[in-house]
């Protein structure tokens, strides 16, 4: 049974830093050095107040000395200069290493997600799936350049002025501790807070872009349903939640940058009462109590922006935790560790062994399935809508594994059989063949191999496509616009055809889709099918029963089970559920 997409990992928030930087390791490349950087700029920030103190009760109190005040000022210039291209060349490395890393993570999630199941890859919206790998890795971006180096220099800059402020007064020290304790002690709650908050806000970031890019790509559909109201409707909504989610999480951020700005202002005030009753009993020169407000200021500027960094470090861990989930999804269809060889290519033949299957949270659709399909042989799949022939087709092409029994390939079981040896020799036609950007030549001519324009032009010619190509305004070289749409949907299937044509498999899979063609296209179809189908092991879902007049083999299911299986004139002889369905289908054909 395939698994779900988890919304987003259970993991707390130094669990998911710790995950995300083992899955992005080229973040921490040079830490060593950018973190020393970042020491040397902190030092350099903590000598201003060093020389303020000495300008001040060297060079101005007492004794007036010019020299050592302008002395002490270059050397505060120098510091500073020093301190600027460290910050600079911190910032820079900083930047460069989390690039590489965030596109490891880029990559890696991306993979993942093509590594996945068709089935648990539709256990999430498109739209929502690809902010994934997007916005929520863009959110980490932001907080890594920018948030980590203030992270990194607050905590610095806190612990060295924390050491400079005791130099100069334990009283003071103590003092402007035990203002800040409150906010230290609440910080906790209020990071929990932060972190759900956010994380609903990244949930609400996909499911925006979900209802989003459902309604551009269904743009065509809405408007020949006059059903626009309803789907802005849909997408207010979606807008609006989070909106909403935005606001009340800014909101827990702006009442913390409140609290700190409010401490910072109660830590000052405080410093210069009690400072000033120090210097009053001579525990504090005038100097030392100036340096010490510049240090005040290097202590509360790191907690007043702590917060906006908690900001970004919530929003980017609940982005991390979105994507991380993706990484931990289970691959339910996985590479054997030891494969087998099919051997050479040739036709093959299909066994379903005591075969069942059920979609996830839902009831078995398949039970009970034995079938032999003889190699060469062309077979078609009948059955209502919901009968399970599409879920044989997939259990075929190994886009999902059954749940009980084996489907065998020449008698090897699928899950023996290398993932990449299998997607060459079972191909898949579907019902609305995917186009990508670019020319037809383009896509026909994509696959694993890279295909000549002269093998692609002979291609078209040997399955009877001349005629048509030719129509087109630029041949073989036109465009077929996005997701195809230049071109109509049997045309498009002819396309998929000559793409499957080229692929060279042992075994075909085809989602019959001819109904909604005009007879010239279904001409077509037809006879490129043929051309197609020569020589190889051919499996047909068939909507229309002359697909099944044609084939040697007929599959009949029904609720799930196999309950049928012939050639069509022996099913019509024995007047069971075939014989039914093929008088029906006469009857409304006629």
């Amino acid at each position: 049974m395939s698994t779900r997409i988890q919304a987003t990992s259970d993991l707390g928030v130094f669990g998911t830093l710790r995950e995300g930087l083992r899955l992005s390791p080229a973040i921490t490349k040079g830490i060593g050095v950018t973190l020393a950087l970042a020491v040397v700029a902190t030092i350099g920030r903590l000598v201003v107040p060093f020389t303020v103190q000495q300008a001040t009760d060297r060079g101005i109190v007492g004794d007036a000395d010019p020299s050592l005040v302008v002395q002490m000022c270059g050397i505060a210039a120098v510091v500073l200069l020093i301190t600027g291209l460290a910050t600079s060349w911190v910032n820079v490395r900083l930047f460069t290493a989390t690039e590489g890393g965030l596109a490891q993570l880029r990559v890696r999630a991306f993979r993942h997600v093509h590594d996945l199941s068709v089935l648990t890859q539709n256990t999430e919206r498109r739209g929502s799936l690809v902010s994934r790998v997007t916005s929520d890795v863009d959110t980490i971006s932001m907080f890594v350049q920018w948030g980590g180096i203030m992270l990194i220099l607050s905590m610095l800059q806190i612990a060295g002025a924390t050491v400079a402020m005791l130099f100069y007064s334990w009283q003071l020290t103590l003092l402007v501790w035990v203002v800040f304790l409150p906010m230290l002690v609440l910080a906790p709650k209020g990071q929990r807070l932060l972190n759900e908050a956010y994380g609903n806000v990244r949930a609400r970031v996909g499911g925006m872009l979900a209802a989003i890019s459902e309604a551009v790509v269904g743009a065509q559909t809405i408007r020949a349903y006059g059903s626009g109201d309803r789907v802005l409707r849909r997408i207010h909504g979606a807008i609006k939640g989070h909106r909403d989610a935005a606001v009340r999480a800014q909101m827990f951020a702006s009442v913390a940058f409140s609290t700190g700005t409010l401490l910072a202002g109660v830590a000052l005030a405080a410093v210069v009462t009690l400072g000033t009753y120090l210097g009053l009993v001579g525990e504090i020169s005038v100097g030392g109590l100036l340096a010490f407000l510049f240090l005040v200021q290097i202590f509360t500027g790191p907690v007043q922006s702590a917060t906006e960094v908690l900001n970004e470090m919530q929003n980017a861990v609940a982005g991390w935790r979105r994507v991380i989930s993706v990484v931990h999804t289970p691959v339910d269809v996985k590479d054997p560790e030891e494969p087998i060889d099919l051997g050479p290519r040739r036709p093959a033949s299909i066994s379903f062994t005591d075969v069942a299957f059920a979609y996830p949270d839902g009831p078995p659709v398949l039970q009970d399935v034995f079938l032999e399909i003889p190699a060469g042989a062309r077979v078609a799949i009948v059955g209502e809508t919901g009968s399970g022939k599409t879920t044989l087709a997939r259990l075929v092409t190994r886009f999902a594994d059954p749940i009980v029994g084996t489907v065998a390939i020449d008698g090897v079981d699928l899950c023996d059989v290398a993932l990449a040896d299998l997607r060459g020799r079972v191909v898949v036609v579907p019902q609305e063949g995917f186009l990508f950007t670019g020319t037809i030549a383009d896509n026909i001519g994509y696959g694993r191999r890279p295909v000549s324009r002269e093998r692609i032009e002979a291609a078209v010619t040997e399955l009877g496509l001349t005629d048509w190509v030719a129509t087109l305004p630029d041949g073989l070289d036109s465009d077929v616009g996005q997701r195809g749409e230049s071109l109509s949907a049997g045309e498009r299937q002819l396309v998929a055809i000559s793409r499957a044509y080229l692929a060279d498999a042992d075994v075909l899979v085809l989602d019959e889709a001819t109904s909604a063609v005009d007879p010239a296209t279904e001409s077509r179809i037809n006879r490129a099918l043929i051309g197609l189908t020569a020589g190889r092991t051919s499996i047909a879902i068939a909507h229309r029963l002359s697909t099944a007049e044609a084939a040697d083999l007929v599959v009949v299911v029904d609720a799930g089970r196999i309950v049928e299986v012939g050639s069509h004139e022996d099913l019509v002889d024995r007047g069971g559920r075939y014989a039914r369905l093929h008088a029906s289908w006469v009857v409304q054909s006629g």
